[in-house]
């Protein structure tokens, strides 16, 4: 919530350029502090993926007919059976890769989807640059009644991010652009009233 800060800052009567300094370092702050939770978490997951695997790989070693008959079980839970069911196992333990990748989805609920930990990382920088930039636009460009022009135009965005967000939910459009809005408007308006309280 990027405009919350320009809320602080505005609410404690900074002259604009002190809160585009302000904001401008707050963003690459806080979004070098996202990604880099968010390289340590999809690190932490591939890592431990990658640690699954070889446990999976060494019990194939070591114990292949116990584990072929958990991918039968794993198939036969998947609604195969009879002679259908034989020829899939096989299919499955012929196959070293798909046997394991079968493996950590059936046994660990494990995706096939191997996280890239710097792509995830890139991603929400750049999403929280671009997102923290906008409330800062009209102080950098110097428009009149900046403050009010940035609030305008980051509801707005709150409700087109909303809207957007409902593609992935069950939530109607209006819905979930409403609810983010007002989330990002209750943030903003408690920062500006901390910011009122340092006015200087």
């Amino acid at each position: 919530m990027k405009h919350s800060k320009v809320c602080d800052t505005t609410g404690a009567g900074l002259f604009p350029y002190v809160i585009v300094i302000l904001g401008l370092a707050n963003v690459l702050a806080d979004g070098f502090s996202m990604a880099a939770a968010n390289y340590s978490g999809v690190k932490a997951e591939r890592d431990n993926i990658a640690r699954i695997r070889k446990i999976e790989e060494r019990h194939i070693q070591d114990y292949p007919e116990g584990e072929r008959l958990e991918v039968r079980e794993i198939l036969s839970r998947k609604g195969l059976k009879g002679h259908v069911l034989d020829q899939a196992t096989d299919a499955i333990t012929e196959d070293r890769n798909n046997w394991i990748a079968l493996m950590l989805e059936g046994e660990y609920g494990l995706g096939g989807v191997d996280p890239r930990p710097l792509r995830s990382a890139t991603t929400t920088f750049l999403s929280f640059l671009v997102a923290g930039m906008i409330p800062l636009l009209p102080f950098m460009l110097g428009l009149t009644d900046a403050f009010a022009v940035s609030a305008w135009v980051t509801m707005a965005t709150f409700f087109a991010i909303g809207a957007f967000k409902s593609f992935w939910s069950l939530s109607p459009w209006w819905r979930s652009a409403i609810e983010t809005s007002l989330i990002g408007g209750v943030a903003a308006i408690i920062a500006f009233g901390v910011g009122t309280m340092f006015h200087i």
